[in-house]
């Protein structure tokens, strides 16, 4: 594949709220800021970690507007438009395209799931409804549907299918997919502490919770993964995974919306049905984020 949407690291952006539950812009703008300066590759905007399940589908176009005017071409802004409705994904890609988005992320149906030939004609039909490259999104343990290694070798026949978020945690998966799909299908680490062995199969990067935080951290690993330095991206790797791993001390986005919030970035709470994090479950990621220095690092 000649042109890729990106190499690196990729932001799954929070979406940060006001204290009334609204979408908080002028935050938003600082943190797309806070991404350029600090070398991201690309802002993943409307994801599981931007919370986009509870934004309204008002809410997400404006938000994925936004962001794309916001960038104005600085990085690649991918838009998260996944649906367990197809014609809702349809809808939600179409918008995205008017924007100028680079790309799109659509996540498996989740709760009425489907069938293998089901996932085949609901991602073929957004990519039929759009003239942007799709990177198809598969996370079972929120979703319970996986995509097989066979059925991604008939999707990336389509010529804007070009890509996977492989968040399954299954690397024998992955690199059965990159035996049958080859060049002709991308692939992103969709979990922080699966990108080295996954770049070291052939992906490209990863789309990083921990980039939230950790923007140039994360951008480093995977640029010694592109340049081929494995040794080094594994002593980078194995320094932060303590502080990957307490990301997901608790659902996502709850714990790196907090530290956000530690930061200074009045990044707010998360909306309903997710809560705040248990006073333990708190004081071990503030323990966490002193041990790296990142409190005074980020201190606004």
């Amino acid at each position: 594949m000649a042109n890729h949407i990106f190499t690196g690291s990729g932001v799954a952006l929070i979406t940060p709220m006001n204290s009334d539950g609204s979408v908080n812009y002028p935050v938003l703008a600082d943190l797309l800021e806070f991404h350029v300066a600090n070398k991201t590759d690309a802002i993943i905007a409307c994801g599981t970690t931007g919370e986009a399940a509870t934004l309204s589908e008002k809410e997400h176009c404006e938000v994925l507007a936004f962001v794309a005017e916001k960038i104005n071409g600085r990085v690649p802004v991918i838009a998260g438009t996944g649906s367990n409705d197809t014609s809702t994904a349809v809808m939600l890609s179409k918008e995205a395209q008017k924007y100028g988005i680079d790309a799109l992320l659509t996540v498996t149906p989740y709760y009425n799931k489907t069938s293998q030939a089901g996932l085949i004609k609901h991602f073929n039909v957004i990519a039929d409804s759009v003239d942007l490259p799709v990177i198809l999104y598969n996370v079972p343990s929120r979703t319970g549907c996986n995509i097989q290694a066979k059925t991604y070798a008939e999707l990336c026949k389509h010529p804007n299918i070009v890509a996977a978020k492989e968040a399954s945690g299954d690397i024998s998966q992955v690199a059965l997919i990159r035996s049958l799909c080859g060049d002709k299908l991308d692939i992103y680490s969709g979990n922080d502490d699966q990108t080295v062995p996954f770049m070291s199969l052939g992906a490209l990067g990863v789309i990083s919770v921990f980039a939230n935080i950790c923007p140039e951290e994360m951008h480093n690993i995977c640029q010694l993964c592109l340049d081929n330095d494995f040794a080094e991206a594994q002593k980078l790797h194995f320094h932060y995974l303590e502080l990957m791993n307490i990301l997901f001390s608790d659902v996502n986005p709850i714990p790196v919306k907090t530290a956000m919030n530690l930061f200074g970035f009045e990044a707010g709470e998360c909306r309903l049905p997710l809560v705040p994090m248990s006073t333990a479950g708190y004081h071990n990621l503030k323990d966490c984020l002193a041990k790296y220095d990142l409190l005074n690092k980020y201190s606004k």
